[in-house]
């Protein structure tokens, strides 16, 4: 979730090289795809493909509903674009979130699901909760705390190896940074909340 990028070009001319690769890596590594991933990945190691199912169902809760909900609020100019810059629009989506995925995990309960795809939801749940109680005072960065958050599930889920690709949530971290949507401090924050949290409770549940 982001703003607009701060850094400025006079009107025909080209973006710095810099603010395009950031822009490229805040785009293409957004909580929405880290979510779709993560769900797809831990459903494949709890159950084969009757897992990915389950991941499927839990993504349509944390991503895809979110999702639309963003672009609904864009079309109708509520926000101006599906980053979220604004501290105040973060809150409206961010509860709205809350609220989709712990639906979700009251489905997934409710119909069987395996222990850690419920873990995995209420790992998100416990995330946003504790982002969205920073955001009321400070712009902690979501997209560090998702990236470190989904890292840390799949740590745990596949193995300490993983953590091999931990450099991802670095470069997403460098691209909020370069892109002046948050601050180093925000971002160190982000990183650090999100994994602790999604990891210490899809840790215990699963």
């Amino acid at each position: 979730m982001t703003s607009t990028p701060a850094t400025s070009t006079e009107p025909g001319s080209a973006a710095p090289p810099e603010s395009r690769a950031a822009r490229l890596v805040t785009d293409h590594f957004e909580p929405k795809n880290w979510i779709i991933a993560v769900t797809l990945l831990v459903g494949w190691h709890t159950d084969g493909l009757a897992g990915v199912g389950w991941g499927l169902f839990g993504a349509l809760f944390a991503a895809v509903i979110p999702v639309l909900f963003i672009k609904l609020g864009i079309r109708r100019g509520t926000w101006a674009d599906r980053h979220l810059g604004k501290r105040q629009q973060r809150l409206v989506v961010m509860v709205f979130i809350i609220c989709s995925v712990s639906t979700g995990t009251l489905l997934m309960s409710a119909l069987d699901a395996p222990s850690a795809m419920i873990a995995l939801i209420a790992a998100m749940v416990s995330t946003l909760v504790v982002l969205i109680a920073i955001t009321f005072t400070w712009k902690i960065s979501v997209h560090a705390a998702v990236s470190s958050g989904s890292i840390a599930i799949l740590a745990l889920d596949y193995g300490p190896w993983l953590l091999a690709v931990y450099p991802l949530v670095a470069l997403v971290g460098w691209s909020r940074i370069a892109l002046r949507d948050h601050t180093p401090a925000q971002v160190v924050a982000g990183a650090v909340l999100g994994g602790v949290v999604a990891g210490v409770t899809f840790g215990l549940l699963r």
